[in-house]
This record gives C-alpha cells, sequence and structure tokens, in this order.
C-alpha cells in the first residue's frame, strides 16, 4: 500500500521540485497508443512513474539516449513448471528479457500434489521479483479418463480465492464439462462469476462456443487459425496468441492484429523451456515475430501490455505515464526488441536485486511412486483381434493431434511397431501410486529408429509417458525416470543416452536455469540421434496424454478419442 508519505513524496517529485529516485534520461518513450515515439525523460519514485514528457532530476539517473522505452511485457498465460525450473529460476530467467509480469496456471503441479502446490506456487509468487500472478487450477484433474495425482474441487479452491496474488480461475479445459452443465464444473464458475475466468476452447464454435462463452468465461489460448480466432473475437472473447516451444500459433494468428482488435489481442508462451528462451528469447522473440510479420510496432507492443493488463483486470500497468507501475523496458532496437535493461517495479534488475529474495522449499520431492516395469509391460494385443491399428499423429508446432490408421504387423509378442510407417509405441504408465496402469498406442511423427524417449513431464496428470522403437528401451527410460523421482531420459540399445532429473513433483529441477539449458540441448542431440524430426521432442511427448485437446491422445487408461470423449474401443 502507498502511504500519506509516499504518495506525497510522488506528487513533488512528479511537479519536479524535489528529486525522483530514478530518473531515465533522454529517452525514446514508445506511446502502445497512438504509436507517437517522443523523446522525454520518466521519473519514478518507489514502484510509480511521477513524470514523462518534461525534465526531471533523480537520486539516481540512467541515461537513455538512442534507446526505447516501452511498457514491461505481461505473458498472460504460461505453466512455471513447463520451464523446467523452480519459480524463482524462472523469475531470474526471463524477467531480463523485459517479463515483467506473469500470469500462470500451476495446474502441472497441483495434478501432482494438489493443495500442496498451490500453496507453494502461491509462497513462491510472494517473493519473487517479477509479479507473479496466480489464477488458480480449474482442472485437476482434466478429466476423470486419466489417473492424477490430486484432485481440487471448489471447496479446495476458495480459502485462495482471496489471495493477493490471486487473479481468478484458471483455464476450463473441460469444455465438454462446461457445455454440458456438469454440476462440478458448474460449482466451479458460479463461484468466480464475478472474477476472471480463463478459457481453453480449441475448435469450439457455433453455439457450442455461445454455451461456454455464456458461463462468463472471457479469454481463450487455443485458436489455432485465423478464422476461428476471428469468431472467438466476434463473441466477445479476448484472444491470446500463444508461441510456446511446442504450441506455435503465431505465423497462423498475427493477420487478426489491427487498430481495431489489437485492444482484444494478448500474448502468452503457455509452455516454453530454458533452451528455447536461450536460443530465441520470451516474449520479446512473439513481439519481434509480429513486427517482422508487418505488424506495426506499437500494436506489438500494445498486445504485450495494456491490451493484456485490461483483459485480466491489472489496472495499474501496461502504459507508461504518471501513475502507472514502474515496469519498465528498454530496447537498443525497437524493431529487433533488443532488451538492454530492465525495470521492475521501479527496481533496475540486476543480479544483486534477485540476491535479495527469500527462496521457499520445494514440495514434492516424493510424488514418484511408480514401480519397475518389465519390457513385456508394452506388449500389445491387437484391437478387436485386428491387425488394423488407430495410431495418433504428431506434427510439429501443434499439440492437436490426428486420427490415423496403420497395419500393423502382429507376433507371439503382439502388434509391433512400423519403423518403415514411422509407426512406434507409445504408453503412458501411472506414477502416482493409485492403481499401476498403463495405457498403450502408436504413435506417428517422430520418425524414431530405434530406442525410446520418455517424461514423467505429461500433461496434465503428469504419469510417465514413453515413446520407442523397442520394449527394452521404453522399460529402461521409464526405470530410470522412477529412480530419477522423474524427468527426462533416452535410451538406447540397452544404455542410457542422456537424461535430466526434475525431483520437484517429477516436474521441476532445484538447478539453475543456465545448468537446464546445457542439458536440454543433450537431451535434444541424443533424440535427433534416435531418428527423432521434432525440434522440440520432450514437450511434444508431453502433450500426447493431454485429453482435452483434439483428436487422438493416450492416457493411463487407455487411447482416447476427444472428439468423442470417450475411450477408442
Amino acid at each position: 500500500m502507498t502511504d500519506k508519505a509516499a504518495l506525497t513524496r510522488m506528487i513533488r517529485a512528479g511537479k519536479g521540485i524535489e528529486p525522483a529516485d530514478l530518473v531515465i534520461k533522454n529517452v525514446n518513450h514508445l506511446d502502445v497508443i497512438t504509436g507517437e515515439i517522443t523523446t522525454t525523460d520518466i521519473a519514478i519514485v518507489a514502484d510509480r512513474i511521477v513524470g514523462t514528457h518534461a525534465a526531471y532530476e533523480g537520486r539516481q539517473e540512467i541515461d537513455g539516449t538512442g534507446r526505447w522505452a516501452v511498457p514491461g511485457f505481461i505473458d498472460t498465460h504460461l505453466h512455471i513448471e513447463s520451464s523446467l525450473v523452480t519459480p524463482f529460476e524462472f523469475d531470474r530467467c526471463v524477467l531480463p528479457y523485459g517479463v515483467t509480469t506473469v500470469i500462470c496456471d500451476p495446474h502441472e503441479i497441483a495434478n501432482v500434489t494438489g493443495i500442496e502446490g498451490l500453496a507453494y506456487f502461491l509462497e513462491c509468487a510472494m517473493r519473487t521479483i517479477m509479479d507473479m500472478r496466480i489464477n488458480l487450477s480449474s482442472c485437476v484433474p482434466a478429466t476423470a479418463f486419466e489417473t492424477s495425482g490430486a484432485q481440487l474441487e471448489i471447496a479446495d479452491l476458495l480459502p485462495f480465492a482471496d489471495h493477493p496474488k490471486v487473479i481468478g480461475l484458471a483455464e476450463m479445459m473441460n469444455f465438454p464439462g462446461v457445455i454440458n452443465a456438469d454440476p462440478a464444473i458448474i460449482n466451479k464458475l458460479v463461484a468466480f462469476q464475478d472474477r476472471h475466468m480463463d478459457g481453453h476452447a480449441p475448435l469450439l464454435s457455433g453455439k457450442d462456443l455461445n454455451a461456454y462463452l455464456a458461463t462468463g468465461i472471457s479469454t481463450d489460448h487455443e485458436a489455432t487459425s485465423a478464422a476461428e480466432a476471428r469468431e472467438k473475437l466476434a463473441k466477445g472473447m479476448a484472444i491470446l496468441i500463444r508461441e510456446g516451444s511446442v504450441s506455435k500459433d503465431l505465423d497462423a494468428l498475427a493477420e487478426i492484429i489491427n487498430r481495431d482488435t489489437a485492444s482484444f489481442v494478448a500474448l502468452c508462451t503457455d509452455d516454453r523451456n530454458p533452451l528455447d528462451i536461450s536460443e530465441e528469447g520470451h516474449m520479446d522473440a512473439l513481439i519481434r515475430r509480429l513486427i517482422k510479420k508487418g505488424i506495426a510496432p506499437y500494436l506489438a507492443y500494445r498486445t504485450a501490455s495494456i491490451s493484456a493488463a485490461r483483459i485480466f483486470r491489472l489496472r495499474d500497468r501496461g502504459i507508461l505515464g504518471p501513475g502507472w507501475r514502474a515496469d519498465i523496458a528498454l530496447l537498443d532496437d525497437l524493431e529487433e526488441c533488443r532488451v538492454a535493461e530492465v525495470i521492475s517495479a521501479g527496481r533496475l534488475v540486476r543480479d544483486e536485486l534477485f540476491a535479495t529474495r527469500e527462496l521457499v522449499e520445494p514440495v514434492g520431492l516424493n510424488s514418484m511412486k511408480a514401480k519397475p516395469v518389465p519390457p513385456q509391460a508394452f506388449e500389445m494385443k491387437p484391437l478387436h483381434g485386428k491387425n488394423q491399428m488407430p495410431v495418433i499423429g504428431v506434427k510439429p508446432g501443434l499439440i492437436i493431434t490426428f486420427r490415423e490408421e496403420a497395419t500393423l504387423a502382429v507376433t507371439e509378442r503382439g502388434v509391433q511397431p512400423d519403423l518403415a510407417q514411422d509407426v512406434i509405441k507409445v504408453a503412458v504408465v501411472e506414477r502416482h501410486g493409485i492403481n499401476g496402469n498403463i495405457g498403450h498406442g502408436f504413435v506417428t511423427g517422430f520418425g524414431l529408429k530405434t530406442g525410446a524417449i520418455a517424461s514423467s513431464v505429461g500433461h496434465d496428470s503428469h504419469n510417465i509417458t514413453v515413446i520407442g522403437a523397442s520394449d527394452a528401451d521404453m522399460a529402461l527410460a521409464v526405470n530410470r525416470l522412477i529412480e530419477l523421482r522423474g524427468g527426462f531420459a533416452v535410451t538406447n540399445q540397452g544404455k542410457v543416452l542422456a537424461e535430466l532429473a526434475l525431483p520437484i513433483a517429477g516436474l521441476m529441477s532445484p538447478e539453475p536455469f543456465e545448468s537446464i539449458t546445457q542439458t536440454l540441448e543433450e537431451l535434444r542431440t541424443a533424440a535427433h540421434s534416435l531418428g527423432c524430426i521434432l525440434p522440440e521432442p520432450f514437450l511434444q511427448v508431453a502433450f500426447l496424454a493431454l485429453p482435452v485437446i483434439p483428436h487422438l491422445k493416450m492416457t493411463d487408461k487407455g487411447l482416447f478419442d476427444v472428439d468423442k470423449f470417450d475411450f477408442v474401443k
């Protein structure tokens, strides 16, 4: 809270009758509403901008000559767990890229540890340098068609609803449950009618979309075509253009941004790992690519700032003007979005600033409860006695999968993969110690010629998902993850080629993001040595188990047809 003394000081500094705490001198100020660029000073007291379009003196001054000042970037939807590091390491990783606010749904850790995971993220959010806001996970588990480590009902969420870092209800992934008025879903939606409610409605249209929006849900990050996004915009839904490590929708959706729509469009990453961040950047990468696709710079920066703030009811940020929160990215190049300096709530972002944080002990260190499996666990019988099998089709850059068919050989060890057709096995091993389920199927699109890849990151229930050309290598990969308490593993011909331990709920590492970046590079190289053709194989594996994204998915309970919302029988 700003007290009387602080407010008086802000007024006096704004008038120029006493020095500000910090002044950026002679900087090019981009107005994200009009596109006008003005050379000015920007004066800051505490966490607030107190003066622009004038000359100021400060106790600390930064020379902004030749640089551009833009509002700090807001990532409107992400799962920090998908960065594979703790919230504190994520803070240290992406804040230097100009990301001053993130809106997080911790449903990955909540699906493993329940309330304990939510409480951990909220405690971290109180201590990070960036402003980490939380939407409370609405779908734990996402559906009843997989085995989750926890279940959160409305009674579990309500004690957190008034937490200072909570915005509202996170992505309502169970859209069939919404449009069919499932009582448990309705209870959650009723409780958050006066708060923000995030959407998740891939390919939903027509009257079904109307029914979904009638609940008060107002955003969507699952649009994958301009036509889909335009229908949603026309019905009052804000579109969050997503560009993550796997889901890459920016090229398809950039064309929807213009002067009329930019206030109703924002940007998000959803799931982005440290290796991609080191190679491409974070929100800056999205802005840079929008500008290269012909979007006016001020509109691109608007979607990353004031549009995002207003969509999510953050009324104090997104514009560089007196009275607004001092979240600022200083750029060396406006069109390339090259971030040189970052100011977060009036503080210059330096290594020593991160050292002031009081860290929180991680949770979920003993969440891996699966028992070792033999190679025979991955043998699969023909469906209805036939060798014509449904196959999950994977395409780069999409978490939507496709239903394909393949005729496969059957031996005494069951249905066999066919490497010539690029058809390999996929299995999901229940890891929460509840029932020991193993779901079996086939997948195409990875290009594997040998070996196996396993991941305990398996959206959203986070069982162990494994793909492979060899039952023995699949078993080795799964069993190594059990020993590591979660993570990624690449195996071939009886050897572990590369691995990453993720002992925090089987999702995150306590190590610095720099070391995770290096290990991910080794894992990617190992995966490609097996013949994998996907740029980001591990998150692509992770999304094979998500039964709320069309069209065909694999859970520990079996092969799931999302369109029919039932198992393949």
